[in-house]
């Protein structure tokens, strides 16, 4: 016999992350699967990510790429916030924070790739 229910634990992510999948038996041989990152639901994870990261996905040269920024991050200052250049393969990025002009909102997270702005996940 092996066991069909418990938890396995395992890292992911260049930083090693903390990960587990719970299997709970519901009825007969009915199971439900919740995965934890760092002891935190997927779901509260996702929340609690996105206010302290912006992120982006896109498609350059047929590869896909995901770029994230913490917002703890500060770039170089220009006239109208801060600027962080890096390049994506031939590609020139800037990643620039702008006030939003409305305390409740704070800093925009715009990023541009080769001069066009790409759209940020969710």
């Amino acid at each position: 016999m092996f066991k069909l229910v418990g938890k396995e634990t395992f890292h992911v992510g260049g930083t090693n992350t903390k990960a587990t999948i719970n299997i709970d038996a519901v009825s007969g041989f009915a199971y439900e699967y919740t995965l934890e990152i760092n002891g935190q639901s997927l779901k509260k994870y996702m929340e609690n990510r996105s206010k302290v990261t912006s992120t982006w996905l896109l498609n350059l040269d047929g590869i896909d790429c995901r770029v994230v920024l913490g917002k703890e991050y500060l770039g170089e200052f220009v006239d109208d916030g801060t600027e962080t250049h890096f390049t994506l393969g031939d590609h020139d990025c800037c990643i620039k924070a702008l006030s939003s002009g409305k305390r409740r909102d704070g800093i925009i997270h715009m990023l541009l790739v080769d001069g066009m702005e790409i759209s940020e996940s969710e």
